[in-house]
């Protein structure tokens, strides 16, 4: 097999618009001050049309609340790297089994008819406990969320997109394999440490059609769900003495979907400023 030449100047110089021309479905996108948000802004800002997925009333039975979808929306419009750049919404409720591929299809036709990148943000929040408190019900409603919604829309999105290179596939999970663990949220450090190990496989099973598949390890994140004393301890463990914030794993992701990450794939990678777990 011959060898792939050296890249010439002009492939070296860096394109402002790197993903320009290629369509990205984000999920878990109902709050401005959320990672999805920043991802969507960061896909958009290098030239990518985006169609962001919320469920409303996850986020608004929750202590933060929801944004407007549209209000996420403009926001995301805001970073657009040309002011032609499609951005598109839709609500989807990734519990029920039909869901995944419903929304690809959804994303898909928003977007012309073609989905290169999926990021697969969405998560189940609350409903968690300890080992002597989760039950059945707590650990159902969390596989079903967090780790059987991503592996469907996966398959999903495999299924739609043609074989060819470009296809990127970033799946969330949360360092629950660090340190101390999640001891507090087993139901949820349960279904998200699947989907750190199904990430190589689903890798393997991808590669022939052009698909790389990556998880990121965001860290403790400023997504305004924590503040006071609480805030002012953790923050302390950051060497840089604050919290992450949406956009820190937002240039991370963002970057995994460009072509300058397409020898990267099968990876979990964590994205924690150097925080220090307790326990490491």
């Amino acid at each position: 097999m011959p060898r792939l030449p050296a890249p010439t100047p002009e492939e070296l110089r860096r394109d402002p618009l790197p993903l320009r021309g290629r369509t990205a479905l984000v999920t878990g996108a109902s709050r401005r001050g959320g990672i999805g948000c920043a991802v969507a802004r960061r896909l958009a800002a290098y030239g990518a049309a985006v169609y962001l997925h919320h469920h409303v009333p996850h986020d608004e039975a929750m202590p933060w609340g929801a944004d407007r979808p549209e209000d996420v929306a403009d926001a995301v419009r805001a970073a657009r790297g040309a002011p032609d750049t499609l951005v598109a919404h839709g609500p989807a409720d990734l519990s029920a089994p039909d869901a995944p591929a419903r929304l690809i299809d959804d994303a898909a036709r928003a977007l012309g008819g073609r989905l290169d990148i999926l990021i697969a943000n969405h998560a189940l929040s609350g409903s968690d406990g300890t080992l002597d408190t989760i039950d059945a019900a707590m650990l159902d409603a969390h596989w079903a969320v967090d780790a059987r919604s991503v592996v469907l829309l996966v398959q999903a999105f495999a299924r739609h997109r043609p074989a060819g290179p470009g296809g990127r596939i970033v799946m969330m999970t949360s360092g629950q394999d660090i340190a101390d663990g999640m001891p507090g949220e087993l139901a949820y450090a349960l279904q998200k440490g699947a989907l750190a190990s199904v990430t190589r496989s689903l890798a393997t099973a991808l590669a022939e059609r052009g698909i790389m598949v990556n998880t990121v390890n965001p860290g403790p994140v400023d997504t305004d769900y924590l503040d006071g004393d609480t805030y002012d301890a953790i923050a302390g463990l950051f060497p840089a003495g604050r919290w992450g914030m949406p956009d820190d794993p937002a240039r991370l992701i963002s970057w995994l979907a460009t072509d300058e990450a397409a020898w990267i794939t099968g990876q979990v990678v964590d994205s924690e400023g150097g925080f220090r777990r307790t326990g490491g």
